[in-house]
């Protein structure tokens, strides 16, 4: 098989000139941050395979019908498109998203410094943690997960929530402003590097 070499906006102009070939390297590029999106927002593997093959069809559906014109920004633009599905998906269902997070999740690790007593306090705190994380507004919830968790920019953030930098940076904020008040009024020790004052 041809190696693809082309950035984004290449691909999708092969696409659209009939080229098969140039989608499915598209989809092989981002498929897994893609369907790490939507595993954040619906925590269900089976149904998140669901929304993901929803949002290539849907861009799919796009981009065949000429109405795709995010030349260069292809990545945040099917992510808006992932993350609408699957907000779409709690709203006909009368759901809310909960994010359950597994004791084996890597990035609890960057809330705590890893010295031997923060890595005890880590222990101790663990359960109490993911449930402040689980109390937070929805909106903050979300950035501090795609920023912490699936690593994603801010930028990236932005695009793929459909809001701007700002605002993005802003969620984040108030959601680590709120985490160290609640992990503070419950007396657990935090990372200043994190949390800063």
């Amino acid at each position: 098989m041809k190696k693809y070499e082309n950035n984004d906006s290449q691909l999708v102009n092969e696409y659209k000139n009939g080229n098969e070939k140039a989608f499915e390297e598209l989809v092989n590029r981002y498929k897994n941050k893609v369907f790490t999106t939507i595993l954040l927002i619906v925590k269900d593997h089976y149904l998140a395979e669901d929304i993901l093959q929803d949002t290539f069809i849907k861009a799919i559906h796009t981009i065949k019908s000429g109405k795709y014109n995010e030349q260069g920004k292809f990545l945040p633009w099917l992510g808006r498109i992932a993350h609408n599905l699957a907000i779409d998906y709690f709203r006909r269902e009368k759901r809310y998203p909960i994010t359950e997070l597994d004791e084996s999740d890597s990035y609890l690790e960057r809330f705590t410094e890893q010295s031997p007593e923060a890595l005890h306090i880590q222990k101790e705190t663990h359960n109490r943690l993911r449930m402040l994380i689980q109390m937070l507004p929805e909106k903050q919830r979300e950035v501090l997960i795609m920023r912490h968790y699936a690593d994603m920019s801010f930028q990236e953030i932005a695009e793929s929530t459909n809001v701007s930098v700002n605002t993005a940076l802003g969620r984040m904020r108030y959601a680590l402003i709120n985490l160290r008040k609640q992990m503070t009024k419950n007396k657990l020790k935090y990372d200043l590097n994190n949390y800063p004052e």
